[in-house]
């Protein structure tokens, strides 16, 4: 099986910054009230005084105020699915394994449309309260071996250093910068 991450490696740039734009143009009385607390937030992650779930969470503390979130993010796929990197549909296979710190509920219909599998951050749709851990660096490997104790990656591909975790467990790895594949440093 062939792993990869998702923001800025298939996908570019970022889905969930994609999202929040996407649903500030289609539901402004919802996103602007949460917009200075995420700032406030955003500044404090910066600083190594907040966490990323906890950022997170409050970059998602709007979702309460979407009336129809299945349909929002249905919207966004449509307008978005042309983003997905063409090198990465010329090689997709049906047991690729997304690997993401985004949320579940926004990447699951654009992995179901492709015919992959997903490991993603655990976030309510409903609350943008975030169940267990950000899925992020180690905790994309501890996901991974939870999914199966045997599981074996041939390949990961990534955009983010930060991934080095799935990277020394597969047999190959490649950095991803917009959509070009080099080798993974010092693997």
């Amino acid at each position: 099986m062939n792993t990869y991450d998702f923001d800025k490696t298939i996908f570019y740039p970022d889905s969930s910054y994609c999202f929040v734009r996407f649903c500030l143009r289609r539901h402004p009385a919802a996103v602007l009230p949460t917009l200075p607390r995420s700032l406030y937030m955003a500044l404090r992650y910066r600083r190594g005084k907040e966490s990323a779930k906890a950022l997170k969470q409050q970059v998602f503390s709007f979702l309460p105020r979407i009336a129809d979130i299945d349909r929002t993010v249905c919207a966004f796929w449509e307008k978005h699915e042309k983003r997905i990197g063409t090198w990465y549909l010329l090689q997709k296979q049906s047991t690729d394994l997304i690997l993401s710190a985004s949320p579940r509920f926004l990447l699951e219909p654009i992995c179901e449309r492709l015919q992959v599998n997903l490991i993603a951050t655990e976030m309510d749709k409903l609350t943008g309260l975030i169940s267990g851990a950000n899925c992020h660096d180690t905790e994309k490997v501890r996901r991974f071996y939870e999914l199966d104790a045997d599981a074996h990656t041939e390949a990961f591909y990534s955009d983010s250093l930060t991934d080095s975790p799935m990277a020394e467990i597969a047999d190959r790895a490649f950095l991803v910068k917009k959509h070009r594949l080099f080798p993974w440093p010092g693997k």
